[in-house]
């Protein structure tokens, strides 16, 4: 198994304290992070891209390129690009530099994105965010596999005989599909033979179960080997301590402050934006969320592999009220105590 750290560069005050970072500070913590997560041994860092919300990462290849040039062997992915309300063009354009900065260490995980409120800022109708995700990406595979493009569709002006540079590093980049709620992105991911990235961050393992099944059904029914059907999961944050009695007693009040702040009452009833779980002893005994001692994280870890077969498993460490220092501790605690563990028991081929 393989190891990602991710940052959506939330930026909302202390569930607890009520401090504010600046965004300055913020910034600088996520670059510090990918430095220290390179250090540590993980495979990957990934920046996630928001437009609305209580969110830094509407720029993240700017956040990326930072990261480039401050690391040199760690793959630099993002969670999710919104291809949905981009232009093409410009993802290509953008991406295709990063690719260049960091001599080929990225790979992009698109997805309509976790936030409602970014068709309206972009002008875009969110009724029709799968077809915009789906038309927009299929011209992005076009212009990373193509030259002298020519090209028409329904929601941006046409192509003529157009190469975008520059290109990428060695060919096209990885893309994943980011999967939470829709079949519609396991569909895509399926039919273009690409991997899926389920979210697994709010709800219910069934959920995402059914949207790795489908993918998984479909990739080989598009005619694709199974043994390239590769997935990688997400949590719902990392918090580590000595034993379960011990998270309980450190992790609670601050973990349940943050649930409530992050409650979203205008999307109550939409799945996968509000998590069920609201109390820590929910999270920890059903829900996504990595909390407890190191041998309960393996072993939950383990249950998502049985269910979901993936190769790389995400863990998060910011945004849910932990110091700098606590974020590091978290790291290193995982990258010492649980990710050794399970490189042994579940091997991937994943970037061989």
């Amino acid at each position: 198994m393989k190891f990602q750290v991710l940052s959506l560069i939330g930026r909302a005050p202390h569930p607890l304290t009520g401090a504010l970072p600046s965004p300055a500070d913020r910034f600088e913590e996520v670059v510090e992070a990918g430095v220290v997560a390179e250090h540590l041994g993980f495979d990957a860092y990934a920046v996630g891209e928001r437009h609305a919300g209580a969110f830094l990462s509407s720029a993240p290849t700017v956040v990326l390129g930072a990261l480039a040039a401050r690391t040199s062997r760690i793959r630099l992915l993002t969670g999710v690009t919104v291809v949905a309300v981009l232009d093409p063009v410009r993802v290509a354009e953008d991406y295709a530099t990063l690719d260049q900065l960091s001599r080929g260490r990225l790979e992009l995980v698109i997805g309509k994105g976790a936030e409602a409120g970014h068709f309206d800022l972009f002008g875009l109708p969110e009724e029709r965010q799968w077809d915009l995700q789906k038309e927009k990406y299929e011209l992005l595979r076009r212009l990373w596999r193509e030259e002298n493009v020519d090209w028409q569709g329904e929601f941006r002006p046409p192509l003529k005989n157009a190469t975008t540079i520059p290109r990428p590093y060695d060919g096209p980049p990885r893309v994943w599909h980011g999967s939470a709620t829709s079949l519609d992105s396991p569909e895509l991911a399926a039919r273009h033979g690409d991997p899926l990235f389920t979210a697994n961050a709010v709800q219910p393992r069934p959920a995402y179960a059914r949207l790795v099944e489908h993918y998984r059904e479909r990739f080989e029914a598009y005619g694709h080997d199974p043994a390239d059907a590769h997935v990688a999961a997400g949590s719902g944050g990392l918090l580590i301590a000595d034993t379960p009695e011990q998270a309980v007693s450190r992790y609670k009040e601050l973990y349940e402050a943050r649930v409530r702040q992050a409650y979203k009452p205008h999307l109550a009833g939409r799945a996968g934006y509000n998590t069920p779980f609201r109390t820590i002893e929910e999270a920890m005994a059903h829900g996504p969320q990595l909390i407890g001692s190191p041998e309960q994280i393996i072993e939950k870890i383990l249950a998502f592999h049985e269910v979901y077969r993936h190769d790389l498993q995400s863990i998060s460490v910011d945004g849910q009220g932990l110091s700098r220092g606590e974020q590091v501790e978290m790291l290193q605690r995982f990258a010492e105590e649980i990710a050794p563990v399970l490189r042994g028991q579940v091997p991937s081929m994943l970037w061989q």
